[in-house]
Order: C-alpha cells, then sequence, then structure tokens
C-alpha cells in the first residue's frame, strides 16, 4: 500500500479512538492538519497556545476513555507544550504528542525550527520515537500509544518528519489495532500476606490516589468490609466521595483536616493504594505511617522510596483490588460497623466547616460559603478542575466531591495556569455534565487567553476566578516566616475587559449574599454554550488546614539555631515594619 504518512498517522489515530488532536498548524504538520481535517472521527483543536493545548490534552485523558493527543511543531511549538507534556509526566496522564520534524530527504543544516527534539524530550515522557518510513508510521503509532497507556502512564514523544507526511512511500501491509489485555493478577502468597495483615489489624486504614480512579466499587467494599476510613491524595481526591460515612479527608498527618487527622491517628495498618508517598500527599512528608504497611502500585520503583513497606504488591489497581477482596472475604467477615468512627468523621467535619463560618471574613466572599453554594448548584456529577494555589487546599478541603473521578488538579509538577485550558478539555470529554473551573488571579493570568478557544467551541465553562490580588498560597508562606511578601502581589486587571475580549460572560461575585443568584445565572448562561467568567471576591485571611500543617511540619525540621534565627527574624519585622 503507498500512502502518505500524514495519511498514515490519522489512519493510526482513528484505529486507536483518538476523538480529538490539539495544537497549531505550522510549517512542518500542515499536511497532518489537512488529513485531519478529512477525518469522521476525530476533531482538531486549534488552540491559542500550544500549553493551553497540553493542558487540554491532559485533560481529556484523566476524563474520558480516550487519550489527549498533540499535534505540534517542533522546537516553539514543542518547547510551549513541554508544561503540560511535564504535568502528565509526573501525574502518570497518558498523551500523544505528535510533532512534524524538519526534512530528512535534504541534505541542509539549520532548516527553521531544527533543535534535537528527542533530547529535550527524553526528561517528560515515558518514550521518543523516531518515524524514518512510511512502513513505520502506523505501527510505531500503535507502540507508542501501547506505552502510553501501559504499567504507570504518561506521555509519548513521536516525531515524523515533514517530508514523510507530503509524501506518498510504501507502507506494506497496514497493521491492525489490539487493544492490550490487563496486566496479569498478583501472586497468591503475596495476596494472603496483604489479607493476613488487614485481617489481624485491630484499626485498618485506607490511603487512596489516583491509581484507584477506576476502583471504586471494589474500593467502597473494602471499606465497608473493614469498616476503614479513607484519606486520599491531592490527586486522587475524587476518588471516594465525601458523602460516604468513611471517607475522612485528602491526607492523613499534621497537615490534614482535622476528620482525617484523628480518624488516622490510630491506625495500626495502612492499606495505601495507587499512592507514591509524594510531597503533597503527604503534607511534606509528614505523615507517620504504620509499620504495618500494605503498598499497591502499578510502580514498583514507588516502593519503600519514603516509607517501608511491609507488604509491597507491584500490579493495576482494577485487577488487584478485586483479588484482595475476593480473598478477604473468604478470610474474615464483614467488620460490624463501626459508628463510633462514623461519628467522629462526621462531627469533626462539622466542627471544622464550623470555624470557617465563624471566620468574619471582613465582607468578602467566605470560601466555606461558595463552595456549599457550589455544591448545591452543581449535580453531583459535575466535574471540578482546579489550579495550583491556596485555592487548591480549599477545594480539596471544603468541596464535598460526590461522584469518582470527577475533579483533577495538577499535583506532582504544580503546573500554574493549569486549569483554565484543562476546563475545555474537561468539557470535551464529558460535554454532557457542568464544567467548573476554581482558579486563583495569578493562576488565571496565565492562561486565560486561551478562553477563546471555548468560545470558538462553544463549551460553556464556569470560570470562578478566586480574587484577593496576591500569589496567596506563596504568599502566605512568606507572610509567616518573613513578615514580607515579596514579589507575590499583583498588578490588578479587569476581569469584566478579559470577559470581554475572549467573547465570555462575566459576573461578579462580592461577598456572601451574592452567591445563589450568580451561580445560577452564571450556570445559565454556560448551559447556552457560553464561557463564563465569574469574579469571586474571595477571603484569604484564614489559612487551610494544609498549609499551616506543612510549615508546622518543615519548621519542626529546623536545627535549634536554625528555629531561633527564624523566630528571632520575624519578630524584629513583626515590630520594625
Amino acid at each position: 500500500m503507498k500512502k502518505t504518512g500524514a495519511w498514515l498517522a490519522r489512519h493510526a489515530l482513528e484505529q486507536l479512538g483518538i476523538r480529538y488532536t490539539f495544537g497549531i498548524p505550522g510549517v512542518q504538520n500542515t499536511e497532518l492538519y489537512d488529513e485531519l481535517n478529512n477525518s469522521t472521527s476525530i476533531t482538531p483543536v486549534l488552540v491559542s497556545h500550544e500549553g493551553g493545548g497540553a493542558f487540554m490534552a491532559d485533560a481529556l485523558s484523566r476524563l474520558s476513555d480516550t487519550v489527549g493527543t498533540l499535534v505540534v511543531v517542533p522546537a516553539a511549538g514543542l518547547t510551549h507544550a513541554a508544561s503540560g507534556i511535564g504535568e502528565a509526566f509526573l501525574d502518570g496522564v497518558p498523551m500523544l504528542v505528535i510533532c512534524g520534524g524538519v526534512r530528512t530527504d535534504v541534505p541542509w543544516k539549520y532548516q527553521l525550527h531544527q533543535m534535537d527534539l528527542h533530547q529535550f524530550m527524553r526528561g517528560i515522557t515515558k518514550a521518543t520515537y523516531m518515524i524514518e518510513r512510511h512502513d513505520q508510521v502506523v505501527p510505531m503509532i500503535f507502540e507508542a500509544y501501547r506505552t502510553a497507556t501501559s504499567g504507570e502512564p504518561g506521555p509519548v514523544f513521536i516525531e515524523l518528519p515533514a517530508n514523510l507526511q507530503l509524501f506518498v512511500g510504501d507502507a506494506g501491509e497496514l497493521p491492525t489495532w489490539q487493544a492490550p489485555a490487563l496486566p496479569p493478577p498478583a501472586s497468591a502468597a503475596d495476596i494472603a500476606a496483604a489479607v493476613a495483615l488487614l485481617a489481624g489489624a485491630k484499626r485498618p486504614g485506607l490511603f487512596v490516589g489516583w491509581g484507584t480512579r477506576d476502583c471504586l466499587a471494589e474500593l467502597t467494599a473494602l471499606a465497608e468490609h473493614l469498616q476503614a476510613p479513607v484519606a486520599t491524595t491531592l490527586q486522587g481526591f475524587s476518588m471516594f466521595p465525601a458523602s460516604h460515612p468513611l471517607h475522612a479527608g485528602f491526607s492523613f498527618g499534621p497537615s490534614a483536616v482535622p476528620a482525617a487527622r484523628h480518624a488516622f491517628a490510630d491506625r495500626d495498618v495502612l492499606l495505601a493504594i495507587g499512592t507514591r508517598f509524594a510531597e503533597i500527599a503527604t503534607g511534606s512528608f509528614g505523615v507517620s505511617v504504620p509499620e504495618r504497611l500494605i503498598h499497591l502500585d502499578i510502580n514498583p520503583q514507588v516502593f519503600n522510596a519514603n516509607y517501608p513497606a511491609k507488604v509491597a504488591i507491584a500490579g493495576d489497581a482494577r485487577v488487584l483490588l478485586p483479588q484482595l477482596l475476593e480473598a478477604l472475604r473468604a478470610a474474615m467477615p464483614a467488620a460490624p460497623v463501626n459508628q463510633a468512627l462514623q461519628r467522629r468523621i462526621a462531627a469533626d467535619k462539622a466542627a471544622y466547616r464550623q470555624s470557617w463560618y465563624d471566620h468574619d471574613s471582613q465582607g468578602r466572599v467566605n470560601p466555606a460559603r461558595f463552595f456549599d453554594a457550589l455544591r448545591a448548584a452543581s449535580p453531583a456529577e459535575a466535574v471540578t478542575v482546579v489550579d495550583d494555589g491556596n485555592h487548591t487546599y480549599l477545594t480539596a478541603e471544603l468541596l464535598p466531591i460526590l461522584s469518582a473521578r470527577s475533579a483533577i488538579v495538577p499535583t506532582d509538577f504544580n503546573a500554574m495556569g493549569y486549569s483554565v485550558p484543562a476546563a475545555i478539555g474537561a468539557k470535551l470529554a464529558r460535554p454532557e455534565v457542568p464544567v467548573n473551573c476554581i482558579v486563583g488571579d495569578g493562576c488565571f493570568r496565565m492562561t486565560c487567553m486561551e478562553i477563546i478557544t471555548a468560545t470558538q467551541n462553544r463549551l460553556g465553562v464556569v470560570y470562578y476566578v478566586f480574587c484577593d490580588g496576591e500569589l496567596s498560597q506563596i504568599a502566605q508562606t512568606q507572610e509567616i516566616p518573613y513578615n514580607r511578601k515579596p514579589c507575590t502581589i499583583l498588578a490588578p486587571v479587569q476581569l469584566d475587559g478579559v470577559a470581554h475580549a475572549v467573547g465570555a460572560a462575566y459576573f461578579r461575585i462580592a461577598s456572601d449574599a451574592g452567591l445563589q443568584d450568580q451561580m445560577a445565572a452564571a450556570n445559565a448562561v454556560a448551559a447556552q454554550g457560553q464561557p463564563v467568567i465569574v469574579e469571586v471576591r474571595i477571603d484569604y485571611s484564614k489559612r487551610t488546614a494544609f498549609t499551616e500543617g506543612v510549615v508546622k511540619t518543615n519548621f519542626k525540621r529546623f536545627s535549634l539555631s536554625e528555629k531561633v534565627r527564624a523566630v528571632t527574624r520575624a519578630l524584629v519585622r513583626k515590630i520594625t515594619d
């Protein structure tokens, strides 16, 4: 079969079930864009910036059964996209990055956009692929997809030179795509070792992360069988519904909310699933993990990296959890309902929320009341997309997520500016449900022009912009030890002007009194396919449990002399400033 490389690439993507590509046409990929335009199953989405396109692809992968795909030009197109690719890499999100390459059929050097793309991509992808012949196009894209979606998922990079896209070549017999099967189950001995620890536990606990995203039924059954409290990582904070009486909250150490902190204070066995015990999930490694730790993860390299495991089992949670649950049910009867534990969790949650209600927000919007109103205004299955900053931890602590896999957030890479374009990817993934974006004013101004893409595609996302005029998460971290906020005070932005520029509707919530009416108005506009910017005059004066806990955790690690220096400096500055 003789076809152009562009035709072959489109054919391969169609066989893989790719529904959207994101990027900007350029010199080295115009032929591929022309082919994508001919596809009846793939929609190429023009973005404003390749970084925004990468965040859209990331969100699409997190929330749908298709893999987000970039189609970019080399050099600037690829470097622009790098933050979104890096976010997917550290967060374990599959992504195909297809990049046009300079011509390989000519002798000239220093072609436009020519650089070593593979050297640049190796640090933020699982693998890179260079297509050199027409007969490699389809099988290599298939192989790249397998790599992206197998094991711990992540992005892969594929270079497709412009001359292969443009010219006809012999592709041979085209392979047929066959989806890989789930990985094999764990050994009976490993499962038995985990069951023995759980069966002997008096106070077991579950700590679950992104790796459990397709396992709600099994997680619920495990928690109820063991009567174990459930804490989540930040990335996994929608893995277990907050409405369940055993849901404790995000993390479980000194930086967690009281419900999780108290529920996990005396756990004698911890079952951790789909988590790497990374810095954010552990509150700067401040959690205390029991000696009897059972750790299940798809990536064996995470075992014993930060906390030693008594039992470590490598595998996909979709395979391991049914195995574990079946063996556990055979080994021990279900524990009686722990009314005392559930009452304590409920009381702690209520008391923590009351502490926010009691806080004087000085006429600004109280965060707890904002999230109460948002929860009331949104169906359980609504998608929440969060950015990186103080609003991240407010959302994780104060917004009850009721539906599994309905909230996404950048975590280990922590790219500011993620949420505005990611919300567009989320809406493409789930067009039938409302999508709300929670973003701080600092993050918003990084990528707000990408809302043009939402307008162009009639995607009714509601953007709640928390405005306090600071990079609040870092400003609070500065204020505690330094009594200063260098380079974290923001110049004001007229958000109504931004809304006008990008074709969005604009509303403003200045106090608690405006919450219900303005949210209802915003939702009505979004339902008609127009994006909405809602300026929220938020009160950030009360710190989250996460912020206070992390500061205390790190301060405790200082030597005595370092503690004295830090305290003295803070006191002197408080007096003199």
